[in-house]
């Protein structure tokens, strides 16, 4: 009677065969610990000259060590020579990243126009600031437009600027005006279509 891979448990490392995976099957089933701990460094040669690239740097078998114990299901009893992987650390779960839970008041200007409007904000009265309050002013302008061109105004943008800046910066929509942007449509295609014979 012919045995199908497919009708078999699945194996854990597939890349080492079904007979290496026999062998360690057979080596749980052992009963003395000394003749199976032998078995198993029997094992672990075979594994080695199979796939010698596994090898430490130092020509240890650190990783045939840990295959054979993830083989095992993490169940085979000998004396490792070394310490090897554990099932818990198998697949360890990744460190959360710390995100920072502050709120945006405006998504469409994101968190660094706020951060720069704060440093502005703070400078002393004079032409630099002036110049970067303009600059900042612009920019918002600008994403505004590709946010939401429709609602865009000078004296919108103007109020956000005043209200990030917690009225610290506050310009007359007035008297300030703002350079005109204009929205570019993407160039049409300029592929020509192929004419039907």
């Amino acid at each position: 009677m012919l045995y199908y891979n497919t009708a078999l448990p699945q194996m854990t490392l597939p890349e080492y065969g079904r007979n290496v995976q026999n062998m360690v099957d057979f080596c749980m089933t052992i009963t003395d610990r000394e003749i199976r701990t032998s078995c198993a460094h029997a094992i672990v040669r075979i594994m080695s000259s199979l796939f010698p690239e596994l090898k430490g740097e130092n020509g240890d078998n650190q990783k045939f060590w840990d295959h054979i114990n993830v083989m095992s299901g993490f169940k085979l009893d000998i004396d490792f020579p070394c310490e090897v992987i554990q099932k818990e650390n198998l697949n360890p779960k990744p460190e959360k990243i710390p995100y920072t839970s502050s709120k945006f008041r405006y998504r469409h200007y994101g968190k660094i126009i706020e951060r720069m409007i704060q440093c502005v904000a703070d400078l002393e009265d004079g032409p630099e600031k002036d110049e970067l309050v303009s600059r900042i002013a612009h920019h918002m302008k600008k994403l505004m437009i590709a946010h939401n061109a429709e609602a865009m105004t000078d004296a919108k943008v103007l109020r956000d600027l005043a209200a990030y800046s917690d009225h610290r910066i506050d310009l007359d929509p007035e008297n300030y005006i703002l350079h005109e942007f204009k929205v570019i449509a993407s160039p049409a295609s300029s592929k020509k279509k192929k004419k039907k014979k």
